[in-house]
């Protein structure tokens, strides 16, 4: 499994992103309930936002996003960086270890 920090940069006005939040949120549930994702939100200032997921691929992951409402809505981009999580806190552990669900 690889891991991935996404991050998502907002291309037009916050008044226009504050109308896809609620699919966003929605969309983005669907990735937590496959095990995909471990934490969302936005960053501070409101400019984008970061999430930690996880996918069999980089390709797996990015044809996750490319779904999303920001996406396919072209309100924000996706960058994404992979990384090794070699420490970790305990309780997050059976994340780490097992593959996302199906």
């Amino acid at each position: 499994m690889k891991h991935f920090i996404v991050e998502i940069n907002y291309l037009v006005p916050l008044e226009r992103i504050q109308e896809f939040v609620p699919p966003h949120r929605a969309y983005l549930q669907l990735g937590y309930d496959a095990g995909l994702l471990l934490c969302s939100g936005p960053k501070v200032p409101a400019t984008g936002g970061f999430m930690l997921a996880r996918a069999e691929s980089l390709a797996a992951l990015q044809a996750f996003f490319a779904q999303d409402p920001f996406h396919t809505e072209k309100l924000a981009s996706f960058a994404f960086s992979e990384f090794n999580p070699v420490k970790r806190q305990g309780w997050a552990e059976a994340w780490f270890a097992e593959p996302p669900a199906a």
